[in-house]
Protein backbone atom coordinates (compact mmCIF):
# COMPACT_ATOMS: atom_id res chain seq x y z
CA UNK A 1 0.00 0.00 0.00
CA UNK A 2 1.51 2.95 -1.10
CA UNK A 3 0.63 6.77 -1.15
CA UNK A 4 -2.42 8.69 0.49
CA UNK A 5 -5.64 7.45 -0.03
CA UNK A 6 -7.80 11.17 0.22
CA UNK A 7 -11.41 9.85 0.87
CA UNK A 8 -11.24 6.30 2.22
CA UNK A 9 -14.98 4.95 2.57
CA UNK A 10 -16.21 3.69 6.09
CA UNK A 11 -15.05 0.65 7.01
CA UNK A 12 -18.07 -1.06 6.73
CA UNK A 13 -19.04 -4.04 4.38
CA UNK A 14 -22.74 -3.27 3.80
CA UNK A 15 -23.53 0.28 3.90
CA UNK A 16 -26.88 1.46 4.29
CA UNK A 17 -28.36 3.90 0.71
CA UNK A 18 -31.49 5.20 -0.29
CA UNK A 19 -33.92 3.78 -2.36
CA UNK A 20 -31.86 5.71 -5.35
CA UNK A 21 -28.92 3.96 -4.46
CA UNK A 22 -27.54 7.31 -2.51
CA UNK A 23 -25.31 6.50 0.66
CA UNK A 24 -26.92 7.25 3.82
CA UNK A 25 -25.02 9.38 6.09
CA UNK A 26 -24.21 6.96 9.62
CA UNK A 27 -22.91 8.12 12.70
CA UNK A 28 -19.60 6.52 13.26
CA UNK A 29 -17.14 5.96 15.73
CA UNK A 30 -14.42 7.12 13.67
CA UNK A 31 -12.06 8.96 10.81
CA UNK A 32 -10.77 7.34 8.53
CA UNK A 33 -7.11 8.77 7.93
CA UNK A 34 -4.53 8.08 5.76
CA UNK A 35 -3.24 5.05 4.77
CA UNK A 36 1.04 5.84 3.54
CA UNK A 37 3.43 3.51 4.92
CA UNK A 38 6.50 3.97 6.49
CA UNK A 39 9.24 2.01 5.33
CA UNK A 40 9.65 0.10 8.05
CA UNK A 41 5.52 -0.34 8.22
CA UNK A 42 5.57 -1.38 3.90
CA UNK A 43 8.49 -3.72 5.59
CA UNK A 44 6.35 -5.17 8.38
CA UNK A 45 2.64 -5.50 6.39
CA UNK A 46 4.36 -7.59 3.41
CA UNK A 47 6.09 -10.20 5.46
CA UNK A 48 3.27 -10.72 7.86
CA UNK A 49 -0.49 -9.22 6.45
CA UNK A 50 -1.25 -12.50 4.64
CA UNK A 51 -1.03 -14.73 8.04
CA UNK A 52 -2.54 -12.31 10.22
CA UNK A 53 -4.47 -9.55 8.32
CA UNK A 54 -8.17 -10.76 7.63
CA UNK A 55 -9.40 -8.50 4.51
CA UNK A 56 -12.52 -6.26 4.87
CA UNK A 57 -13.90 -8.54 1.76
CA UNK A 58 -13.50 -11.52 3.60
CA UNK A 59 -16.39 -10.45 6.04
CA UNK A 60 -18.92 -11.51 4.45
CA UNK A 61 -22.22 -13.98 4.49
CA UNK A 62 -20.01 -16.87 4.68
CA UNK A 63 -16.91 -15.46 6.76
CA UNK A 64 -16.27 -18.04 10.26
CA UNK A 65 -13.54 -16.00 12.47
CA UNK A 66 -12.56 -18.85 14.00
CA UNK A 67 -11.48 -19.99 10.32
CA UNK A 68 -8.95 -17.35 10.47
CA UNK A 69 -7.67 -18.17 13.97
CA UNK A 70 -7.39 -21.93 13.10
CA UNK A 71 -8.99 -22.74 15.85
CA UNK A 72 -12.08 -23.25 17.56
CA UNK A 73 -13.84 -22.43 21.05
CA UNK A 74 -12.55 -26.16 22.24
CA UNK A 75 -8.85 -25.34 21.67
CA UNK A 76 -8.76 -22.12 23.33
CA UNK A 77 -9.39 -20.78 26.87
CA UNK A 78 -11.35 -17.61 25.12
CA UNK A 79 -12.19 -15.14 22.25
CA UNK A 80 -10.84 -11.63 23.06
CA UNK A 81 -11.94 -8.36 21.04
CA UNK A 82 -9.63 -4.86 21.29
CA UNK A 83 -12.06 -2.07 19.89
CA UNK A 84 -8.92 0.31 18.60
CA UNK A 85 -5.78 -1.16 18.78
CA UNK A 86 -3.66 1.64 17.61
CA UNK A 87 -0.01 0.61 16.78
CA UNK A 88 -0.28 -2.32 18.49
CA UNK A 89 1.74 -1.74 22.22
CA UNK A 90 -0.91 -2.83 24.30
CA UNK A 91 -2.28 -5.92 21.91
CA UNK A 92 1.58 -7.76 21.35
CA UNK A 93 2.63 -7.64 25.34
CA UNK A 94 -1.12 -8.62 26.43
CA UNK A 95 -1.67 -11.04 23.44
CA UNK A 96 1.78 -12.56 23.67
CA UNK A 97 0.62 -13.38 27.61
CA UNK A 98 -1.95 -15.29 26.82
CA UNK A 99 -1.38 -17.78 23.97
CA UNK A 100 -4.15 -19.96 25.53
CA UNK A 101 -6.21 -16.94 23.80
CA UNK A 102 -7.58 -15.80 20.70
CA UNK A 103 -7.30 -12.16 20.08
CA UNK A 104 -8.45 -10.04 17.51
CA UNK A 105 -7.89 -6.51 16.99
CA UNK A 106 -9.85 -4.17 15.15
CA UNK A 107 -8.29 -1.00 13.96
CA UNK A 108 -9.36 1.31 11.12
CA UNK A 109 -6.02 3.08 10.81
CA UNK A 110 -4.29 0.57 8.16
CA UNK A 111 -0.64 2.22 8.86
CA UNK A 112 -1.41 1.16 12.44
CA UNK A 113 -2.11 -2.28 11.84
CA UNK A 114 1.02 -2.49 9.36
CA UNK A 115 2.91 -0.75 13.08
CA UNK A 116 1.22 -3.38 15.13
CA UNK A 117 2.24 -6.25 13.01
CA UNK A 118 5.54 -5.99 13.60
CA UNK A 119 4.99 -5.45 17.48
CA UNK A 120 3.45 -8.82 17.55
CA UNK A 121 5.86 -10.77 15.72
CA UNK A 122 8.37 -9.43 17.42
CA UNK A 123 6.33 -10.53 20.41
CA UNK A 124 5.57 -13.88 18.99
CA UNK A 125 1.96 -13.48 19.48
CA UNK A 126 0.88 -15.65 16.81
CA UNK A 127 -2.50 -15.54 18.46
CA UNK A 128 -3.73 -12.46 17.08
CA UNK A 129 -5.73 -11.31 13.81
CA UNK A 130 -5.88 -7.75 12.66
CA UNK A 131 -9.35 -6.49 10.84
CA UNK A 132 -9.72 -3.39 9.80
CA UNK A 133 -13.82 -3.59 9.20
CA UNK A 134 -16.23 -1.50 11.69
CA UNK A 135 -15.85 -2.68 15.32
CA UNK A 136 -19.81 -1.82 15.78
CA UNK A 137 -20.67 -3.52 13.07
CA UNK A 138 -18.44 -6.25 13.13
CA UNK A 139 -20.16 -7.09 17.08
CA UNK A 140 -24.00 -6.41 15.58
CA UNK A 141 -23.48 -8.92 12.40
CA UNK A 142 -20.51 -11.32 12.76
CA UNK A 143 -19.93 -11.97 16.84
CA UNK A 144 -21.96 -14.18 18.16
CA UNK A 145 -24.26 -13.28 21.39
CA UNK A 146 -21.63 -14.62 24.81
CA UNK A 147 -18.67 -15.26 22.51
CA UNK A 148 -16.22 -12.97 24.12
CA UNK A 149 -14.02 -13.83 27.45
CA UNK A 150 -12.88 -9.87 27.26
CA UNK A 151 -13.36 -7.22 25.17
CA UNK A 152 -10.70 -4.23 25.09
CA UNK A 153 -10.89 -0.17 24.62
CA UNK A 154 -7.73 1.76 25.83
CA UNK A 155 -8.40 5.01 24.60
CA UNK A 156 -10.55 5.85 21.99
CA UNK A 157 -11.05 8.71 20.18
CA UNK A 158 -12.59 11.48 23.15
CA UNK A 159 -14.51 13.78 20.21
CA UNK A 160 -13.96 16.26 22.49
CA UNK A 161 -16.43 18.99 21.04
CA UNK A 162 -19.83 18.66 22.43
CA UNK A 163 -21.03 18.28 18.57
CA UNK A 164 -19.02 15.13 18.21
CA UNK A 165 -20.12 13.37 21.75
CA UNK A 166 -22.90 11.34 19.21
CA UNK A 167 -19.83 9.63 17.46
CA UNK A 168 -18.13 8.93 20.88
CA UNK A 169 -17.94 4.76 21.48
CA UNK A 170 -19.63 4.63 24.86
CA UNK A 171 -22.60 5.29 24.40
CA UNK A 172 -26.23 3.46 26.02
CA UNK A 173 -26.89 1.55 22.76
CA UNK A 174 -22.87 0.20 22.48
CA UNK A 175 -22.58 -0.55 25.88
CA UNK A 176 -25.55 -2.82 25.28
CA UNK A 177 -24.08 -4.38 22.20
CA UNK A 178 -20.66 -5.00 23.99
CA UNK A 179 -22.47 -6.50 27.05
CA UNK A 180 -24.31 -8.76 25.03
CA UNK A 181 -21.23 -10.23 22.89
CA UNK A 182 -19.63 -11.20 26.26
CA UNK A 183 -20.13 -14.20 28.06
CA UNK A 184 -21.31 -13.82 31.51
CA UNK A 185 -18.43 -13.16 33.79
CA UNK A 186 -16.74 -11.53 30.73
CA UNK A 187 -15.07 -7.98 31.02
CA UNK A 188 -14.90 -4.82 28.81
CA UNK A 189 -11.62 -3.37 30.37
CA UNK A 190 -11.46 0.15 29.00
CA UNK A 191 -8.63 3.03 29.88
CA UNK A 192 -8.58 6.57 28.79
CA UNK A 193 -6.99 10.06 29.70
CA UNK A 194 -9.86 12.60 28.89
CA UNK A 195 -11.54 12.99 32.35
CA UNK A 196 -14.66 13.94 30.60
CA UNK A 197 -15.00 10.76 28.42
CA UNK A 198 -14.18 9.06 31.94
CA UNK A 199 -17.50 10.25 33.69
CA UNK A 200 -19.24 9.64 30.52
CA UNK A 201 -18.28 5.73 30.37
CA UNK A 202 -19.08 5.55 33.83
CA UNK A 203 -22.48 6.87 33.88
CA UNK A 204 -23.47 4.82 30.82
CA UNK A 205 -21.92 1.97 31.74
CA UNK A 206 -22.91 2.01 34.97
CA UNK A 207 -26.96 2.61 33.76
CA UNK A 208 -26.10 -1.01 31.32
CA UNK A 209 -28.23 -3.69 33.47
CA UNK A 210 -26.06 -6.12 32.28
CA UNK A 211 -23.15 -5.05 33.50
CA UNK A 212 -21.06 -4.19 36.79
CA UNK A 213 -18.39 -2.68 37.97
CA UNK A 214 -16.65 0.88 37.93
CA UNK A 215 -13.10 3.23 37.84
CA UNK A 216 -10.40 0.55 39.18
CA UNK A 217 -6.49 0.97 39.97
CA UNK A 218 -4.27 0.65 36.65
CA UNK A 219 -4.80 -2.67 35.15
CA UNK A 220 -1.31 -3.88 35.80
CA UNK A 221 -0.76 -6.32 32.37
CA UNK A 222 -1.59 -2.61 30.11
CA UNK A 223 1.47 -1.81 28.98
CA UNK A 224 2.66 2.33 29.87
CA UNK A 225 2.13 3.53 25.94
CA UNK A 226 3.31 5.73 23.87
CA UNK A 227 -0.05 7.54 23.74
CA UNK A 228 -0.17 7.49 27.49
CA UNK A 229 3.19 8.87 28.07
CA UNK A 230 1.80 11.81 26.42
CA UNK A 231 -1.02 12.10 28.45
CA UNK A 232 0.88 11.82 31.20
CA UNK A 233 3.22 14.79 30.11
CA UNK A 234 0.72 17.08 30.12
CA UNK A 235 -0.77 16.18 33.31
CA UNK A 236 -4.13 14.15 32.35
CA UNK A 237 -5.13 11.78 35.08
CA UNK A 238 -5.49 7.72 33.63
CA UNK A 239 -8.77 6.46 34.50
CA UNK A 240 -8.99 2.45 34.12
CA UNK A 241 -12.47 0.75 34.42
CA UNK A 242 -13.82 -2.57 34.38
CA UNK A 243 -16.97 -3.71 33.90
CA UNK A 244 -18.17 -7.35 34.09
CA UNK A 245 -21.38 -9.21 32.60
CA UNK A 246 -23.66 -10.58 34.81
Amino acid sequence: MTGAEPHLPPARPHLKTTPDGRRLREVLTYSRRGSRFTPSQQESWDAHHEAWVIPDDAVDGEFRLDDWFGRGPADRDGLIIEIGSGIGEATAALAAARPTYDVLALEVWRPGVAHSLGLVAAAGAANVRFCSVDAVWFLEHVVAPGALTEVWTFFPDPWPKTRHHKRRLVTPPHAALVASRLAPGGTWRLATDWAEYAEQMQEVLDAEPALVGGRVERWADRPVTKFERKGLAVGRDIADLAYRRR
